[in-house]
């Protein structure tokens, strides 16, 4: 008996870490504060962070690699969530004004719903604006699907994860409330739709 309870444990404790590391891949996980010569360590073209769940937290994260010399342009992603105000975008984007970071430094998309549409509104401002490498910046247990819109719709353009920091819905504890729990179980239902039909 106890040894049944030991290794249900053990399967338990894997499952956790490891829906965890496959939802929010980081691959700045190895590198330091600030770039470096080091493989997906360098600098990139863009920091493209996009709205949904702690925008805050996720808009917050771009500022913090932008004013860590990742990058010399920010975008930001977001249709408004209530149509009567400002786009998402638009009001991350004032985040980031009053964070210090010049409006000349600042791209935004204010149309996509999706986050398939995320993606593709994304690499138009891509293709306008040359650009073939981004850190993209959304909630950890958005960041893998997030990852395979925009791989599969930014055309040539090298992306590197990087999930949002102190995230109000999403932490290395998830697990230990129903919400982590829901998030997560939604997550892995929208990766396999992906994966079957190209879901947003």
């Amino acid at each position: 008996m106890i040894k049944h309870l030991i290794i249900y444990g053990i399967l338990a404790v894997a499952i956790v870490l490891g829906l965890g590391f496959y939802l929010g891949p980081d691959d700045l996980r190895n590198c330091g504060k600030s770039p470096s010569t080091t493989i997906n360590c360098q600098t990139v073209d863009a920091v493209v962070a996009i709205s949904g769940g702690d925008t805050k937290a996720r808009t917050n994260e771009a500022i913090a690699l932008y004013k860590n010399g990742w990058t010399n342009i920010l975008i930001f992603s977001g249709a408004a969530q209530d149509k009567s105000g400002p786009s998402n975008a638009a009001a991350m984007k004032t985040i980031a004004i009053n964070a210090g970071v010049p409006a000349s430094a600042i791209l935004i998309d204010e149309y996509s719903e999706t986050t398939r549409q995320n993606a593709e509104n994304s690499q138009v401002i891509f293709t306008d604006n040359n650009i073939k490498s981004i850190i993209l910046v959304t909630s950890g247990y958005h960041q893998r699907r997030a990852s395979l819109e925009f791989n599969k719709y930014a055309n040539n353009v090298k992306v590197l994860n990087h999930p949002s920091k102190n995230d109000k819905d999403w932490s290395t504890l998830w697990w230990m409330t129903p919400y982590g729990w829901y998030l997560a179980g939604s997550e892995i239902s929208k990766v396999g739709l992906f994966y079957f039909v190209g879901t947003r």
